[in-house]
């Protein structure tokens, strides 16, 4: 029996997925990402602002909360995937971590709805990273176990465009919900309501208990470490992915503040709502068409690079046109060039991934490269704003940063 089930948790697919599997893997990731960015686009600031004690900018405490929370998502990415590799239930590897992210997820956020005091609402956010990292990890894992490589970059389109219904979706239940509380219950409803279709309906590949890697804490520790010496062109990839993070992430962090503080917008969360659907817009009309051609020429590399490159200049608009007819513009061209690194880049990760018996914590590690950069940002961003020019300073460095990302792509050998 082992040596009969062994091959389907453990070998490269090689048998394309059908849409019912692919449509129901994009629901959930885009519900997991919706229980994220309710609370980063709209809530968190809100209640940074409601919370901060006297005499403390709200900036400082959006950055120590989202910060701290980052952190345990650096940390919780690798562990819950590696768990994850070693689950040999007869649910499979992946869908017992999906089921209980997304409920604890839940949890955390109805902490949240009712955090009064800065170091709840830290616990709270904390709690919602370690617990939505865990359904993450589980999910992403699945596409390199189910997925053959010739199409992967389709998949990771539609999941693409999941992400940023997702994150849309968050915001929208956030800014409509009528409050902060009401917004953080309406994201853990969609959370948990998003990812049942896939639990419930597709079954996950079961790792037979004798194929199963040995568990200890030595084991994990140092699986967190994936020698870019070895593997060079996954450090290059994971590289690639941080800086574009990075600048994507000193853009986006301090937006309900910019257009409130310096485009004087008298809605600034209607604002963020609007520009994310603009953004939106874009970046599903990109996302699902760049896999997709990117797969038909089987190359990655340029589409990473010249994605890389829009968005360096949607990020330079925001620092030269301070308008809000700017920062349409920017939140535009922001869609286009993230539509296609989304689906080409997490097709080009995929395609790095050393082994096959380690996927969920490889690709754990490879996520820091999208939490590592809500640490840095609001390190960076709250002396750029403060003390180094403000936020046509703070737009000028995320371009900058995004650019280098970009060309960094072109280091890999491994993947056209």
């Amino acid at each position: 029996m082992s040596g009969a089930a062994a091959p389907e948790a453990l070998a490269e697919p090689s048998e394309q997925v059908g849409r019912g599997w692919t449509a129901a893997l994009s629901v959930a990731n885009g519900a997991i990402w919706a229980g994220w960015y309710g609370p980063l686009q709209i809530l968190l600031a809100l209640q940074a602002a409601e919370l901060a004690p006297p005499g403390t900018p709200k900036e400082s405490v959006l950055a120590w909360v989202t910060g701290t929370g980052a952190v345990v998502s650096m940390v919780s990415g690798p562990l819950f995937g590696a768990l994850s590799d070693r689950t040999a239930s007869r649910f499979g590897r992946r869908t017992p971590w999906i089921v209980a992210g997304a409920a604890g997820g839940a949890g955390a956020l109805v902490l949240l709805a009712g955090a009064d005091t800065v170091p709840v609402m830290a616990l709270g956010w904390c709690l919602v990273q370690l617990t939505l990292n865990a359904a993450f990890a589980a999910l992403t894992a699945a596409v390199p176990d189910r997925v053959p490589h010739r199409q992967r970059g389709a998949v990771g389109g539609w999941l693409g465009a999941a992400q940023i219904l997702g994150v849309l979706a968050g915001t929208g239940l956030a800014t409509a919900a009528g409050g902060v509380a009401a917004g953080y219950l309406a994201c853990a409803g969609f959370a948990v309501l998003g990812t049942l279709p896939y639990v419930l309906l597709h079954r996950d590949p079961v790792l037979p208990a004798g194929r199963r890697p040995a568990l200890s804490l030595r084991a994990l520790v140092a699986g967190f470490w994936i020698s870019p010496r070895r593997h060079p062109d996954l450090g290059w990839a994971w590289l690639t992915r941080f800086l574009i993070n990075l600048g994507n992430a000193l853009a986006l962090l301090y937006l309900l503040y910019y257009l409130r503080d310096v485009l004087h917008r008298p809605d600034p969360g209607g604002g963020v709502l609007v520009l994310t659907a603009v953004n939106g817009v874009t970046l599903l009309g990109t996302v699902v068409v760049g896999g997709f051609w990117s797969d038909r020429v089987g190359r990655r590399q340029p589409f990473v690079l010249w994605s890389g490159v829009i968005m360096t200049v949607a990020t330079g608009l925001l620092a030269g046109w301070q308008t809000w007819e700017g920062a349409l513009c920017a939140a535009a061209l922001l869609g286009v060039g993230f539509g296609v690194f989304t689906s080409v880049d997490f097709a080009l990760m995929t395609d790095v991934l050393p082994a096959a018996a380690h996927r969920g914590k490889d690709l754990g590690v490879i996520n820091i490269a999208n939490s590592l950069p809500q640490v840095a940002a609001p390190a960076l961003a709250a002396p750029l704003v403060h003390h180094l020019g403000g936020y046509r300073t703070l737009y000028a460095v995320a371009a900058a940063v995004g650019l280098v990302g970009a060309l960094l792509v072109r280091r890999i050998r491994g993947v056209p």
